[in-house]
């Protein structure tokens, strides 16, 4: 079961960036309450992405990217730390959106969503891109 986790982490992190996506893309059509359940789905599927990571390298622990001197090496480095970085960001970043916009402090949920959007969206992706690179290069 362990052994699926990677593949079930890169599925979370598609869908909610597929979530984000959707979820900008209602509000920009003024559909408030489409988006509020869209990008409320957005953050349960992340939660559950962050479980399953930490129950994961819990029993595995780090896994080793080989390829040692090839240029890919160096990419995914380049990706896994700007990922990596920016990843410790979007809990705090998603929660304080989210509160901000279920209070009804739009003024100040789009000042913080204008950030959280595309760093959060980064951070899905990549991890996409991580799980592609380690496990299927």
């Amino acid at each position: 079961m362990i052994s699926l986790l990677p593949s079930v982490n890169a599925f979370l992190n598609f869908l909610s960036a597929v979530l984000l996506v959707w979820g900008y893309t209602l509000i920009r059509r003024r559909k408030i309450d489409a988006h509020r359940r869209v990008m409320l789905s957005a953050f349960v599927t992340s939660c559950l992405f962050l479980v399953c990571y930490l129950v994961y390298h819990a029993q595995v622990g780090s896994v080793p990217f080989h390829h040692e001197g090839s240029p890919l090496r160096t990419l995914y480095f380049a990706i896994l730390i700007t990922h990596t970085v920016l990843a410790a960001a979007v809990p705090v970043l998603a929660i304080l959106t989210l509160r901000r916009g279920l209070a009804a402090r739009y003024d100040k949920h789009r000042q913080i969503a204008k950030w959280t959007l595309p760093i959060w969206l980064y951070v899905s992706l990549t991890g996409v891109v991580v799980y592609l690179m380690l496990y299927h290069l």
